[in-house]
Formats: C-alpha cells, sequence, structure tokens
C-alpha cells in the first residue's frame, strides 16, 4: 500500500498499545470515502455531521481533515470549511503529467537495484489485486494495487521521490474510482503490470520505464474518455 494508506491504515487490535488515534480512525475511513467517491466531487463537508457520525468532538474531525488536504483530496477554506477537490479534465491530466514524471525515474531507480525477494513481494501484491478484483472487493483491490506500485518504488531507496508521488498518486485513485475499468481494460492493464514487474526483474531501467509510462498513458486515455462521454451525456440530457 502507499505511504498514506500505512498512515491511514486502521489497527486491527483495537487493544494495541500502538494504537491508532482517534483523528487517525476518522481520516482512514474519510480517505476510503472520498477516494471510493462517497462524497461528490466539489461538496462541502461539514464538521459538526462528520463528528455525529463518528460520535466524536470536532477536534478529531477537523484534524482528519487537515490530513486530507495536504493530499490535495480537500481544500479547507477559512470561515467556509472544507470541501472536496473537483474533478476535471485538466486537473486529471495535470495529475498524470505529475505521476509520469515522479513515477519512471522511481521505477528507472527501482529497476537497477530490483533483488528477488522484491519481485516475490510484488507478484504476492499483483496476485491479491487480481483476487480481489474478482471477488468484486474495490476496496481491497485498491489497496493491493497501491502495494504493488509502492513495493517496485521503494527498491529505489528514494525516500523523497517517494513522498513526492504520494499526493499526485492519491487524487488520481479519484479518477479511477469515478471512472471504473471494463474487463478488457483490467485486463490489459494486468498485462501492463506484468510487463513493468519483468523489467525490474531483468534490472533493465530503460524498459521499466517504458512500459510505466505505457500503463500511465493508457490509463489517462481510458479515463479522459470516459469523463468527456460523461460531460457529453449531461450536455444531451440538459
Amino acid at each position: 500500500m502507499s505511504i498514506a494508506e500505512e498512515i491511514f491504515e486502521l489497527s486491527p487490535d483495537r487493544g494495541a498499545s500502538m494504537r491508532r488515534t482517534l483523528a487517525e480512525q476518522v481520516a482512514a475511513e474519510l480517505h476510503r470515502a472520498v477516494l471510493q467517491g462517497e462524497y461528490p466531487s466539489g461538496s462541502w463537508l461539514r464538521v459538526q455531521d462528520i463528528a455525529r457520525q463518528f460520535q466524536t468532538s470536532t477536534m478529531p474531525v477537523r484534524e482528519a481533515l487537515r490530513r486530507l488536504e495536504a493530499l490535495g483530496l480537500v481544500e479547507i477554506s477559512p470561515h467556509r470549511g472544507a470541501r472536496i477537490a473537483d474533478l476535471s479534465i485538466t486537473d486529471l491530466e495535470d495529475t498524470h503529467r505529475t505521476r509520469a514524471l515522479l513515477e519512471v525515474e522511481l521505477i528507472r531507480l527501482a529497476a537497477a537495484a530490483f533483488s528477488p525477494d522484491d519481485a516475490e513481494r510484488c507478484r504476492a501484491a499483483l496476485a491479491r489485486h487480481e483476487a480481489f478484483l474478482e471477488a468484486g472487493d474495490l476496496d481491497n483491490a485498491r489497496r493491493a494495487h497501491s502495494e504493488f506500485h509502492f513495493l517496485m518504488y521503494r527498491a529505489a531507496s528514494s525516500r523523497w521521490l517517494l513522498r513526492s508521488v504520494e499526493p499526485a498518486w492519491q487524487n488520481s485513485e479519484r479518477y479511477r474510482f469515478a471512472s471504473p475499468a471494463d474487463a478488457g481494460a483490467r485486463q490489459r492493464a494486468h498485462a501492463e503490470h506484468i510487463g513493468i514487474l519483468v523489467a525490474c526483474e531483468a534490472n533493465d531501467p530503460s524498459a521499466a520505464a517504458e512500459a510505466l509510462r505505457s500503463h500511465l498513458e493508457g490509463a489517462l486515455d481510458r479515463i479522459r474518455a470516459a469523463m468527456s462521454a460523461r460531460t457529453a451525456d449531461q450536455g444531451v440530457t440538459a
């Protein structure tokens, strides 16, 4: 999983001494809900309503919203409150442009240093991703997909590149949920994942970079086409 998902992950043992704080638990649930589109793009988040939902005071909610703001998922305006960041084709393209710049460099570095242990962990994460997709468990599929990519990127041993890619990654996840892939697109994505991993296993930075760049461009084209089609449909019905 990605850095943010590690931070937001709820502790399975609620009695453990390293139990997550209440703000972290609220942030984890809000993070999931925002990525899955349960709050529409541009909608306002009422702190009092969220506090009642989680049966807590407003302080943990405000802290949770600040965490999501740091990822670019929420915008906080003084005296107005918090709103879900807008989805748009311009923002989608900017997000993917940023991802390509950072992630292609990460995969180059990762491929040069990739080990058999790295490959084993990545193949296990990819297998979980496919199993969750087959079962229709989209939330866990998302987590396994993030884990697959970030396990590869961690092999680059670049703390700042890894931290820098996180906001763009999280924002792009909202677009993936808003425009779910059909069976054909999922099959293509799986083949592309395998291609990236094989290039890393071969310690071939150029092939890994090209495979990842193609993967990102394909996702961008698919999501942009889906958004354009929805916009056209809305124009017709309006």
